[in-house]
């Protein structure tokens, strides 16, 4: 048996969705976060370009504005490293700790990555206090002056411990 089609002239005609498949609801829940995403992309063209002018600029206690830094890292001391072996294979996972070298506390952890490499980010101007410990090895600790330049390249050798067996 056919079914019969309503004709759109008839009055007792809804009208139809022009995507049928959007209209129904579990689509509707899908909308308000692609609209989102769009919006924050900057791909909609209801994406207000008040609030993103807000964001990029900053207000002191007086309410004068002025632009944010063009880097945020621009004044920090990259401590870029690879942890090695006695016999100069990578060591990946070994602990990186880094601290002042007139405090105590750890501020900044890392761990090497699988070719043993690690990159820690410090503020310039002062002397820290950096030490490397692996399972299995000796740990090594080694000051650095992050006064002068922006980088420090390091090359940590660890030795086995003694008596134990390094993996």
């Amino acid at each position: 048996m056919k079914r019969k089609r309503r004709s759109s002239n008839s009055p007792s005609a809804s009208p139809r969705h022009p995507f049928p498949r959007l209209s129904h609801p579990t689509y509707w829940r899908l909308i308000p976060p692609a609209a989102l995403l769009l919006s924050l992309a900057g791909l909609a063209p209801y994406a207000r370009a008040e609030r993103l002018v807000s964001i990029a600029r900053t207000s002191d206690a007086a309410g004068n504005s002025d632009q944010r830094k063009k880097g945020a890292h621009e004044n920090d001391f990259l401590l870029f490293g690879t942890v090695f072996t006695e016999r100069g294979f990578a060591l990946p996972g070994a602990a990186i700790r880094v601290r002042r070298a007139d405090k105590k506390k750890v501020r900044w952890e890392a761990r090497s990555d699988r070719r043993g490499e690690f990159a820690v980010r410090v503020p310039v101007g002062a002397e820290y206090e950096m030490t490397v410990t692996a399972t299995g090895y000796q740990g090594e600790t080694r000051k650095i002056d992050a006064k002068t330049g922006n980088r420090a390249d390091l090359v940590f050798r660890l030795s086995p411990a003694p008596g134990g067996k390094p993996k």
